[in-house]
């Protein structure tokens, strides 16, 4: 019943966590800096490390999207329901109005037409015709 769970939901619930001023660091503030052989500072932010987390769960929901069972339908349901909320929230609230919140929509709007577009073509490969 988890592979069902949405996993963008994760990003979802910690952007909304930070925004509602959970305690947590704002996504400006700087987790670590990595000094390079070229003299430069690598910073890493928290809005950085989100946006990772955002697509390694992209990276897994395209994964469960191949398969093809009962699950699949629910999650790309789901999928959609999460991204519908990403666009609600963007749209009508004002913390939500945000380059880092807008990238994680589109992560979400990608997963649900990846997810659409694989499961259709693993259905496709599942049909045999017998003769």
């Amino acid at each position: 019943m988890f592979v069902a769970i949405p996993l963008m939901i994760v990003p979802f619930v910690f952007y909304n966590a930070v925004m509602l001023g959970s305690g947590l660091p704002s996504f400006a503030s700087t987790l670590v800096t990595v000094p390079m052989l070229s003299g430069a500072l690598w910073t890493i932010t928290l809005g950085d490390v989100v946006i990772l987390v955002a697509l390694i769960a992209l990276f897994f929901e395209v994964l469960k999207a191949t398969m093809s069972n009962r699950n699949s339908l629910l999650n790309h349901m789901l999928s959609m329901l999460v991204f519908v909320v990403f666009l609600v929230e963007f749209l009508l609230v004002r913390d939500a109005a945000t380059q880092l919140f807008f990238t994680l929509m589109v992560v979400a709007f990608i997963d649900v037409v990846a997810g659409f577009t694989i499961s259709n073509r693993a259905a496709g490969r599942d049909v045999s015709i017998g003769l």
